[in-house]
């Protein structure tokens, strides 16, 4: 990572690469826009592609390989069992982590569904230090429930603090206590906590709750699908990490660790997942769901051709060129919103920024799924699709009440080596002038509600005519101006 000082002051990131491909984008007019939302039912996650000007919806699977990827692709061995192709992941994937049992899946939620099966039984309990809306869900369809305990520095909107990820280590040891260590199924350790601003965990963290662990007799599953962006924090972050190299920081991660698992669509801008274990009878109890469920234990429902790119991917995730490029993009953006007095997650983290919508929509009640409004408004102001992630990311409890998310946040995710610094700054402007008009946008009710993971298809309307009134706000001020 090269610190480079502008003559003329200025901060900016430094892409250290370059562009030889380029895909056209289209930026639809306003009214466009409305219309497009409008079919979508108010749920970014319905509206097309085509429809869209920048997808900062999530990173999975949106991250551009590298020029090493694409050539890598050419060379698979592409057999159902025995490939080459996957020795290679195997062979990297050791080589990393350091544990000997591998099994490929084709994405994160896969191994989620593989580790709830084989350890989650009914009345067990999962502690980790945030959930995961899939990880959470796979959990309860096992009959377990899940245990949140973050830190309380974890849940404060604004702070200095550098690792807000961390575990509470206290609370687990009260829950072991008053549970009893037979009724936790595995403690769940996040490298970058995905719903509350992608904040990162520390290594000594890591090691206290790896302390717990050993001393009652807990398995340790670390998920890795944020590693990238948690690695440039520990580098750049923890005093203990900074004479370290990122594969020396990785391996010393997974030293501490039982399981690892991870999707590839994030760690390693590939499409796949894998689940490393540091113990063959844990493996045994595992692998014949890969086959079930997946594919053959050489490419459990990867394409060889991602495989290949995946190898190749993890061993460019040891670059630190490479895994500084999104978190510096980040705290460009956040820096930029929270310096004009826009509610942000602060200290930037992994992932994406993140806008604190209760503050931004103090006026919208939670209830009305605020941060979904607020996902809706600036998609129509914008054309820039980004991610509810608060009450509507949530599920119903099971007599029906809905319980309030701990944040309401929008995610405007950084798609590693996508987007230009223009375009950010685009973004940028647009959340600036909805900041300004933010009193115009109202709340949104369901009309379509699924029982499980309802915010990736449910369908909701606006509780009046706001989204009109927010239009011709935006021609007023705009003209004709896309």
């Amino acid at each position: 990572m090269p610190s480079v000082r502008f003559f003329s002051g200025e901060t900016v990131p430094l892409e250290m690469h370059k562009v030889r491909v380029v895909q056209k984008l289209t930026l639809p007019d306003i009214d466009t826009r409305l219309a497009a939302i409008t079919a979508a039912g108010n749920n970014t996650f319905l509206l097309q592609n085509r429809d869209v000007f920048m997808d900062m919806l999530t990173d999975s699977g949106v991250n551009a390989m590298s020029d090493r990827q694409v050539a890598a692709m050419m060379v698979a061995d592409d057999s159902y069992a025995g490939s080459a192709t996957y020795t290679r992941l195997e062979t990297r994937l050791r080589e990393i982590f350091g544990m000997d049992w591998i099994l490929p899946t084709h994405q994160g939620r896969a191994c989620e569904n593989i580790l709830a099966q084989v350890l989650v039984t009914p009345g067990s309990i999962v502690p980790m230090n945030y959930h995961f809306t899939t990880t959470k869900a796979h959990i309860v369809l096992n009959g377990g429930r899940v245990e949140e305990i973050i830190h309380a520095r974890g849940l404060e909107v604004t702070s200095d603090e550098p690792f807000k990820g961390d575990m509470d280590v206290a609370a687990l040891e009260r829950l072991v206590a008053e549970h009893g260590a037979e009724r936790i199924a595995f403690v769940r350790v996040e490298a970058g906590t995905n719903l509350i601003g992608g904040q990162p965990v520390s290594l000594a963290n890591l090691r206290e709750v790896r302390a717990v662990c050993d001393r009652h007799g807990l398995t340790l599953v670390y998920d890795a699908s944020l590693m990238a962006d948690n690695l440039y924090f520990l580098k750049t972050r923890e005093a203990a990490c900074r004479d370290l190299s990122i594969r020396e920081i990785t391996r010393q991660i997974a030293d501490l660790c039982d399981v690892i698992y991870f999707s590839a669509r994030k760690l390693g801008c590939a499409r796949g997942g894998a689940i490393c274990v540091r113990d063959e009878a844990l493996y045994n109890r595992m692998r014949g769901l890969v086959p079930l469920y997946e594919g053959f234990l050489t490419y459990g429902g990867m394409s060889v051709r991602e495989i290949e790119a995946l190898t190749v991917g993890l061993d460019e995730t040891m670059d630190e060129d490479m895994i500084s490029q999104g978190p510096q993009f980040i705290a460009y953006m956040v820096g930029e919103l929270d310096r004009r007095g826009i509610p942000v997650i602060t200290p930037a983290g992994g992932l994406g920024c993140h806008i604190d919508v209760m503050r931004f929509l103090d006026h919208v009640p939670q209830a009305q799924y605020s941060a979904g409004a607020l996902a809706s408004a600036l998609y129509i102001a914008s054309g820039v699709r980004g991610m509810e992630r608060g009450t509507l990311s949530e599920q119903r409890a099971p007599d029906g009440t809905e319980p309030l998310a701990n944040m309401e946040l929008v995610r405007l995710a950084m798609p590693r080596r996508v987007f230009t610094l223009s375009q950010v700054k685009y973004a940028i402007d647009r959340i600036d002038w909805l900041w300004q008009n933010r009193r115009l946008v109202g709340g949104l009710t369901f009309v379509e509600e699924p029982e499980i993971l309802r915010f990736f298809y449910g369908r909701l309307a606006p509780v009046s005519d706001w989204q009109q009134r927010l239009v011709a706000q935006f021609k007023a001020d705009f003209g004709d101006s896309l």
